[in-house]
């Protein structure tokens, strides 16, 4: 069957040329749409800007098929071949390419927005500047391939092989990439904010520059990676494995690091503004100076002269905010007391965790943790359910306003004017009032006391019959 006798039926209202042999036929231009092609031979075959919208190519052969600019829209290519074919510019929006192999395929700026790629084999394809927006690209092979500069924006990467890829300035934001292979590929100054990364094989991997805000990153391997200038901000990277990766410059602001392995990693210039350093493993590190300042702009620099300065910066303790009360908790105060620390977290999020609680015969232990610079701030809205509130608070604003430059900077206080004019909503108050009154362990004397990172102590405030026999109950 040749081109004129499929093009006539078509036009007669025939569109099923299963397994019709066209290899070589010349059928640029045309329109096909909704054909059944289910395993036809179209190999080597002319189909640029044709117009294959809807149709089922199923198992089809088309290896070195000419489809520049061709429509392909919700086409059905499940388990079809198109090695080596040219799809330059075609539009693939939404088509079914399940198992499909495209090795060395070029798609340079193709359009692959909502495709199905499940399983499909792209090594080796050329997909620079090519639109995958949320397109399904789960366990697929695209190792060795080239993206550069292409759309992958909330795509689903999950377990897919992108071994040796190049993904330079690629966009991949909010994209699923769950246990997905990419040792060694090449991510410089691509855009993977707020992507899926947990479990991802980022070995040895080139991401200078690469902008990994608020990308969740646990248990990734990224042993070797290179993240010169990468930013981090709120990325989260527990139990990460960065053995020997540079983060050099690397911006990790607010980044939760808890069980990361940064063995041999150089750190030389991090920007480690609010970043716990506790449950680290630091073994042989590179880093002469840190970045503490909150915005990364290197105005508070510390350096790090020796290897056991090094090994002391890097192994903090956990800043906390513990209140001692001399009371034991019974079923009741508890209970009041998750819904008061609820009702404070509603109008002031900074109190955003629950304490950890140590009840013993006669005194009860809460402890907060926070970041250094909410320590004072925690310690005021922690202690809001108890009676020693107001002389606390007075002395949180009296601590705060002896303090010199050199206790500032220990505490992290950028602005003491943010604690000392810290208020509390009178309604809120009312509310406490009213479930706190008349219970005992809520007028029994308590022991305010705050350490930060360093594992400075401080006690804000200690009852003076804190410690003595138990006050009688009314």
């Amino acid at each position: 069957m040749d081109v004129t006798e499929i093009l006539n039926q078509y036009a007669a209202g025939v569109k099923d040329f299963s397994g019709a042999n066209l290899v070589e036929a010349n059928l640029s231009g045309v329109n096909l749409s909704g054909v059944n092609l289910t395993e036809a031979d179209l190999s080597i075959a002319n189909l640029s800007g044709a117009n294959l919208s809807g149709a089922n190519l199923t198992r089809a052969k088309l290896n070195v098929a000419r489809l520049r600019g061709a429509n392909l829209t919700n086409a059905n290519l499940t388990e079809a071949n198109l090695n080596v074919a040219n799809l330059i510019r075609a539009d693939l929006g939404g088509a079914q390419l399940t198992q499909a192999s495209l090795v060395k395929a070029e798609l340079i700026r193709a359009q692959l927005s909502g495709a199905n790629l499940t399983e499909a084999n792209l090594s080796s394809a050329d997909l620079r500047e090519a639109a995958l927006r949320k397109a399904n690209l789960r366990n697929a092979n695209l190792s060795e391939a080239h993206l550069r500069g292409a759309i992958l924006t909330e795509s689903n990467l999950e377990g897919a092989n992108l071994h040796s890829a190049n993904l330079t300035r690629a966009d991949l934001r909010g994209s699923n990439m769950i246990d997905t292979e990419l040792k060694q590929a090449n991510l410089n100054c691509a855009n993977l904010q707020g992507a899926d990364l947990r479990g991802a094989n980022l070995r040895w991997t080139d991401l200078r520059g690469v902008n990994l805000c608020w990308t969740n990153l646990s248990d990734a391997k990224l042993t070797g990676a290179n993240l010169r200038g990468a930013d981090l901000s709120n990325a989260n990277l527990v139990n990460a494995s960065l053995v020997y990766a540079d983060l050099t410059q690397a911006r990790l602001i607010h980044a939760d690091w808890l069980g990361a392995d940064i063995t041999g990693a150089t750190l030389t210039g991090a920007k480690l503004h609010a970043v716990s350093r506790v449950g680290l493993k630091t073994q042989g590190i590179i880093c002469e100076w840190v970045d503490l300042s909150p915005d990364g702009d290197e105005s508070e620099i510390f350096h790090i002269s020796t290897e056991e300065g090094t090994q002391s910066f890097f192994h903090e303790t956990l800043p906390t905010v513990r209140i001692i009360v001399n009371a034991p908790l019974d079923l009741r105060a508890n209970m009041l007391l998750a819904t008061i620390y609820y009702q404070i977290h509603l109008k002031y999020p900074i109190l955003k965790q629950t304490p950890s609680i140590e009840i013993g015969i006669r005194k009860t232990t809460l402890t907060f943790r926070g970041n250094n610079p909410e320590l004072f701030i925690l310690a005021y809205l922690a202690i809001l359910p108890f009676k020693d509130a107001a002389v606390t608070r007075q002395n949180t604003i009296a601590l705060v306003n002896k303090f010199k430059a050199p206790e500032l900077k220990t505490w992290e206080i950028a602005d003491p004017k943010y604690i000392i004019q810290f208020t509390t909503d009178p309604e809120l108050l009312k509310v406490i009032g009213n479930l706190s009154s008349e219970i005992h362990f809520f007028e029994a004397p308590t022991q305010t006391a705050i350490a930060n990172s360093n594992n400075h102590s401080l006690t804000v405030y200690d009852h003076p019959a804190f410690g003595k026999p138990l006050m009688k109950r009314r």
